[in-house]
């Protein structure tokens, strides 16, 4: 999800040292104990040339709005993504910020064991202690008024958003954000999309978590249009006033 860079600042994680790693179209917001910017900018310079490889040779991975399958000699990123997509039933690029989010994220713990990586509002992230994640849902009144706590033995773990009020991101609904949890980030980000093209009008919240119930892999799912708001899953939220956010 593409949203205003503001709410990069809406994760709890004073203690952890953070940078920016920016290649091309590719722009991470990182924590982790210490600064690893190079490793960071090593690792999407990788992962982006696997992309656009495959993505030269297959261009109908790039323009696909429907699951593909891919060969099994496909780069794992693409593996990842087309399988995310599959669960989800959108096309893969719908998982490219979750799936390249945990790619760097999973690099860099070979050198930090607490790493956070946020791509236009995905986020990969693996901790050792507690920490709080804000909610941003545009102009909507939840906004700043509630996080979400993760503990260190959800993680690792992805964090992905859909909305269809905020950014530039494609979807074909109207929720001010659908928030999906996974184990896998590609997944959460594919699953995100799908479930906010589901989401016109507030009255189709209970229609977006009973589909989200149904791919598997999924933990929780916050979805939010306007003044209203359904989750489902494993989620702990609080407001930030209880949580000192």
């Amino acid at each position: 999800m593409d949203q205003p860079r503001t709410y990069r600042h809406w994760i709890k994680d004073n203690d952890l040292v953070p940078f920016h790693a920016t290649v091309g179209e590719t722009d991470l917001f990182i924590s982790a104990q210490n600064d690893l910017k190079e490793e960071a900018l090593n690792a999407i310079t990788a992962f982006r040339a696997l992309l656009e490889q495959y993505i030269e040779s297959h261009p109908s991975f790039l323009t696909s709005l429907e699951p593909l399958k891919v060969k099994a000699d496909a780069p794992k990123i693409v593996k990842q993504m087309a399988e995310a997509a599959y669960k989800a039933g959108v096309g893969p690029m719908a998982a490219v910020a979750g799936a390249i989010a945990e790619g760097v994220g999973r690099e860099l713990l070979k050198f930090s064991p607490e790493v956070i990586v946020e791509n236009g509002g995905d986020i990969f992230l693996n901790i050792q202690k507690g920490r709080m994640v804000g909610i941003y849902a545009g102009d909507s009144p939840f906004t700043g008024g509630l996080v979400l706590e993760i503990d260190p033995e959800e993680t690792p773990l992805g964090i992905c958003t859909s909305s269809g009020t905020v950014g530039h991101s494609l979807s074909f609904g109207h929720a001010d954000a659908v928030i999906v949890l996974a184990p896998s980030a590609a997944l959460a980000d594919a699953a995100a999309t799908a479930t906010g093209n589901l989401i016109k009008e507030s009255d189709d919240i209970p229609r977006g978590i009973e589909f989200a119930r149904d791919i598997v892999g999924l933990t929780g799912l916050i979805i939010i249009k306007g003044d209203k708001m359904g989750a489902w899953g494993q989620i702990n939220l609080s407001s930030p006033i209880e949580g000192k956010c």
